[in-house]
């Protein structure tokens, strides 16, 4: 599945990998860029220390609880620095998610959470 199909879905479980090997999965919201899939999280949760450590990540479509609804892909992860490239994942999602992405956007400014995201890039 490439980028473009799996952005027909709402979801898609993101699985990384803690230093045993073992699988961590968690539904995300995510928008296709260029054939790449960016995902926005807080800076300092499990996944973002996980890919900080390996860039093997899994995708699939899944529910909003985490049910997954298609076929694993290997991918590959990184985080991105890029503020041109941010801007441009920053609009995808919220063309995606509309006024979900902006009231996440205000609660995260108000609480300064904004100043510690992490921007993440998947490659399928």
């Amino acid at each position: 599945m490439n980028a473009a199909e799996l952005d027909r879905h709402r979801y898609a479980s993101l699985a990384t990998f803690r230093r045993s090997g073992a699988e961590v999965a968690t539904p995300v919201w995510f928008a296709a860029v260029d054939g790449r899939l960016y995902v926005v999280s807080a800076g300092d949760s499990g996944k973002v220390k996980r890919i900080r450590n390996s860039a093997r990540v899994r995708l699939a479509p899944c529910d909003a609880r985490g049910g997954v609804r298609g076929p694993w892909q290997e991918a590959t992860a990184r985080i991105v620095t890029d503020g041109a490239l941010i801007g441009r994942a920053h609009a995808a999602l919220r063309a995606k998610y509309g006024w979900q992405v902006r009231l996440l956007d205000l609660v995260s400014t108000l609480t300064g959470r904004a100043k510690r995201r992490a921007w993440l890039e998947v490659t399928p």
